[in-house]
């Protein structure tokens, strides 16, 4: 992987909490996990990323009421006509 010329400056903080770590947790993480400390920060941040981060783009929202019509009508036009012959349910 080549070297990239971005860096983070991190400080750790004095006692594990919810918004921050101890060096020694790091070091125990990349320990456990058989890697580097920056590695184990990439790793949490991407967890955090996947967690925190929306995995598509917003949509317009919702739909208007003219665009709500169109597709009813739509949808009444494309479903089937008569009586129903055979009905299964899955309970």
């Amino acid at each position: 992987m080549p070297a990239v010329s971005d860096s983070l400056l991190l400080k750790f903080r004095s006692k594990d909490s919810r918004f921050g770590v101890t060096r020694e947790t790091v070091k125990a993480l990349a320990s456990e996990l058989d890697t580097t400390e920056t590695q184990v920060v990439h790793m949490a941040l991407s967890k955090l990323a996947e967690e925190m981060l929306p995995a598509y783009e917003a949509d317009d929202g919702p739909l208007t009421a003219g665009q709500l019509a169109s597709v009813r009508k739509l949808a009444k036009s494309r479903m089937p006509k008569g009586k129903a012959l055979d009905k299964q349910g899955l309970f």
